[in-house]
């Protein structure tokens, strides 16, 4: 525990002082007992607030794994099946793919991102999920029932099962749970993953601002302060990410399962090494292994240029780690959220890290992610 420490400590401290983050709380579990947990830099640089260990954060894509845990408990629950189709709940979700038909777009597509839904981002400035718009959930006031509409006006980008394409999908999946649970969808969260668990500080609406970190944006001499409209560049070519820091206060905001929860990384932690021990009070062993395995058969991810990476349900599998600069194992799950965070899953070392920070896009995707998974297995 003391070398993990000292290494990790090392590798976040050189983010602060390169300028790169702002702040960070850093968590790791090996075989089911807690390696290192520690806050680190500013909650809030302006006003001078240190982060703290249960500082509260907007999780963006983190969101992903928690609502899928929670509808593959559902699942379990005989709630729906992964070859349900979408409109057995939604009936009037049917988005028409290129070629105008109307195809069965089912549950597993939603888990999957294989449905052929996109986000706003990943499109060009003028493509139909900006020009519409259709919402990412990280930003905007659009009621669930709006969103899904636009979502079926601006249509598929190919046949369901076709590719994997990063998506609205998992908000989609979100307005299934709760139609099925005669709830909302953190109602169905609740019940089936945050209750269980007690994640009593993860939630889709923040009620104490005091715990919640100010976020920041990458930029030269040192990292920008984001607030409402703000316009993060993503991929090339494609719109920017729309951020806006005062949703996580909205309680009229539609609950999107794939990017609108807030919470720390004390409980992110607890949950993925859950899962990655055989899913304790929440899912059965068997579930997930289905999600920390391939589940899109020979397609790839697009966030990898290798090839090396797939996906399973709530996050990639690494099927060769070194080629794609990893530290980790063969068959490691992960993912993270545009906030400025990334976890990991390695089974074989039974191992889960959490890296919640408050700037984007170094905490997500950026030169710290490597530099704490090596500091953690010691390479």
């Amino acid at each position: 525990m003391t070398n993990i420490s000292t290494r990790v400590d090392a590798a976040v401290q050189s983010a602060i002082n390169e300028k790169r983050i702002v702040g960070a709380v850093i968590a790791v579990m090996q075989d089911g007992q807690f390696a290192h947990l520690r806050a680190y830099g500013m909650a809030d640089r302006e006003a001078g607030v240190p982060m703290k260990e249960d500082a509260i954060f907007r999780l963006a894509s983190i969101s992903k794994p928690i609502v899928t845990a929670a509808a593959m408990a559902m699942i379990e629950a005989g709630k729906f099946k992964l070859d349900t189709p979408v409109t057995d709940f939604l009936s009037d979700f049917k988005p028409k793919a290129p070629d105008g038909s109307t195809p069965t777009i089912t549950i597993r597509h939603l888990l999957t991102h294989t449905a052929g839904l996109s986000y706003d981002f990943l499109q060009p400035p003028d493509g139909p999920y900006n020009a519409i718009p259709v919402s990412a959930g990280i930003d905007g006031d659009f009621t669930m029932e709006d969103n899904l509409s636009r979502m079926v006006r601006a249509g598929l980008t190919f046949p369901p099962g076709a590719a994997w394409l990063y998506s609205v999908a998992i908000d989609v999946l979100g307005a299934v749970m709760a139609k099925a649970e005669g709830t909302d969808v953190e109602g169905a969260v609740q019940r089936y993953v945050l209750g269980p668990m007690g994640m009593s500080d993860t939630s889709f609406h923040v009620t104490d601002p005091n715990r919640l970190v100010q976020p920041y944006s990458n930029a030269a001499p040192e990292p920008v302060r984001i607030g409402d409209n703000f316009k993060q560049a993503f991929v090339p070519g494609c719109a920017p990410i729309n951020l806006g820091t005062s949703r996580a206060f909205n309680r009229n905001a539609f609950q999107g399962g794939g990017g609108c929860m807030n919470g720390k990384a004390l409980d992110v932690v607890r949950l993925l090494d859950t899962i990655r021990s055989g899913g304790g009070p929440i899912l059965s062993e068997a579930s997930t292994q289905q999600m920390m395995s391939n589940q899109i058969g020979a397609l790839r991810i697009l966030f990898d240029p290798t090839g090396n990476t797939a996906f399973g349900f709530g996050g990639s599998i690494l099927l060769d780690p070194a080629a794609s600069g990893s530290a980790l194992s063969p068959g490691s799950w992960q993912w993270g959220g545009v906030w400025g965070h990334s976890w990991f899953v390695d089974p074989t070392r039974k191992l889960t890290i959490v890296n919640l920070t408050n700037t984007t896009l170094e905490g997500m995707s950026g030169q710290l992610p490597g530099d704490v998974q090596r500091a953690v297995v010691g390479g």
